[in-house]
């Protein structure tokens, strides 16, 4: 596997070796999910999502020093809702992450739309 970064643009590519041939991970995404809009694919994204905000939730909460149960207190939750975010195994409202990420961790969420 040859990982490259874009530091430019923070961007990881990840690029496969697959029988001399070199796959983007987009050509490799088509190949195991189906191309965009498939269903296949939307749930693919829509997991992979959930996965990302639950990562940076995390990293968040243990820079800024604070455990799960914690959290939870502040923004009126549970722990194990908390936990679930964070595992990537719950479909969280944007107003939500916006109360555990402002309220909860003191930050601002910041969303923005590329092409």
């Amino acid at each position: 596997m040859i990982k490259q970064l874009n530091s430019g643009r923070n961007i990881l590519k990840l690029k496969i070796r697959m029988d001399k041939h070199i796959t983007s991970l987009d050509e490799l995404l088509d190949l195991k999910y189906g191309k965009a809009g498939s269903p296949e694919r939307e749930k693919f994204e829509s997991e992979s999502m959930a996965f990302r905000l639950g990562v940076m939730l995390k990293e968040a909460r243990i820079k800024a020093q604070l455990t799960q149960i914690q959290l939870a207190e502040r923004t009126g939750t549970k722990k194990s809702y908390i936990s679930r975010i964070e595992r990537g195994l719950s479909d969280i409202q944007i107003s939500t992450y916006q109360r555990l990420v402002e309220q909860g961790l003191g930050k601002k969420l910041n969303i923005g739309i590329e092409e």
